[in-house]
């Protein structure tokens, strides 16, 4: 995990009792430059949000391998099917976050 991530996620969980994550809804997206898409620290990840009570997204789960080869020299995704599935991610990922506001306000 990187070095600043944990940093973010230290201070946010302190005071004991007072952490800013507590109930929050989160989802994880891992990219890297081989073919497993980040899966460990992925992983890793979800362990330290379970801990912190944030409920992590399980399906889809979102690992973007090989991503030195979908961007141009712009930062502009160019592969297609990746970015279908993020939209689609990102539409599963509004649902998950309704869900849990309307568990937090009932």
């Amino acid at each position: 995990m990187p070095g600043v991530l944990k940093n973010a996620i230290d201070v946010g969980s302190r005071p004991y009792g007072q952490s800013s994550w507590d109930g929050k809804p989160a989802a994880v997206v891992s990219v890297s430059i081989g073919a497993i898409g980040g899966f460990g620290a992925n992983h890793h990840l979800r362990q330290s949000l379970f801990f912190l009570n944030v409920p992590t997204m399980a399906q889809p789960e979102a690992y973007i391998g090989y991503a030195t080869g979908m961007f141009d020299d712009n930062g502009i995704l160019t592969n297609s099917s990746t970015e279908d599935f993020l939209k689609d991610f990102m539409v599963a990922f509004g649902e998950w976050v309704a869900t849990h506001a309307i568990k937090q306000t009932a």
